[in-house]
């Protein structure tokens, strides 16, 4: 009896049917990345098409592409962000040492300042020092004419408490140095006289003089006329009596002459 074959579900499929089915299944892994144990028994049994039909090998080289290019960037991305850093950090640094610098060129202009400041300072002092320590003639022009400790009984004492300089009634009559009036007005035996506080704390006296010209507490400065010479209280005419003492009263007297001189007049 003869057999036909029958049609319809029983027929076996054709090669075209099993390349796309094995298609599929390579899709499948590629999307899912399951590679051998995984597959199909179909396409595992199907050894009629040579491997480079199945296109596993492409897609394992596009994964293996697309992997180094992701690396690649990656790499990128580190060298751009170390780049930057490096260059933030050297910014900074060079920010850091520009304000170093200005700070100590500031530092140095201010100590430059505070020194010429100080040398100024200093330069002041040691000028009014000198000012104040600079003394004259209480008479322009005039010279001893009686010295120290002469003696006679026209002194209470026996002997002569100062010296008189020269002068004509009227003459101008200045502070040898700096100082402040403690007394001015009538002194006795000395007439009109004047008592000054040098700034070196001796004191200085002027009698017989015409006129006074200052008050008791003022300052007056070496070389500021005082008052007048005269011939007040116990004197023979017109002179003016000058003494050099260690305190303002009678008796403390010291040699005029030495004095002066020690005080760069000469006498």
């Amino acid at each position: 009896m003869a057999f036909t074959r029958a049609t319809g579900k029983h027929r076996a499929p054709s090669r075209l049917t099993r390349r796309g089915a094995k298609a599929v299944g390579i899709a499948t892994l590629a999307t899912t990345g399951v590679i051998g144990s995984l597959a199909s028994p179909a396409l595992a049994a199907d050894t009629e098409a040579p491997a480079a039909d199945t296109g596993l090998s492409q897609i394992i080289a596009i994964e293996g592409d697309l992997a180094d290019r992701i690396d690649a960037q990656a790499d990128a991305q580190r060298h751009q962000a170390d780049a930057v850093a490096k260059a933030k950090a050297k910014a900074e640094a060079d920010a850091k040492k520009k304000a170093e610098a200005k700070a100590k060129k500031a530092k140095a202009a201010a100590a430059k300042a505070e020194e010429a400041r100080e040398s100024e300072a200093r330069a002041a002092r040691s000028a009014e020092r000198a000012r104040l320590g600079t003394f004259q003639l209480p008479v322009a022009g005039s010279y001893v004419s009686t010295g120290y400790k002469s003696s006679g009984s026209l002194w209470s004492s026996g002997s002569h408490s100062g010296i008189d300089f020269h002068a004509a009634s009227g003459s101008s009559v200045v502070a040898v140095g700096a100082g402040t009036v403690v007394e001015a007005g009538w002194g006795g035996a000395y007439g009109n006289n004047i008592v000054l506080r040098m700034t070196d704390g001796t004191y200085t006296q002027y009698g017989h003089l015409s006129s006074i010209g200052v008050s008791v507490g003022q300052s007056v400065g070496q070389g500021q006329r005082i008052g007048l010479s005269g011939a007040t209280g116990n004197a023979t005419g017109p002179h003016l009596h000058f003494e050099a003492r260690t305190t303002p009263s009678y008796g403390s007297d010291m040699d005029p002459v030495a004095y002066l001189r020690a005080h760069g007049v000469t006498v």
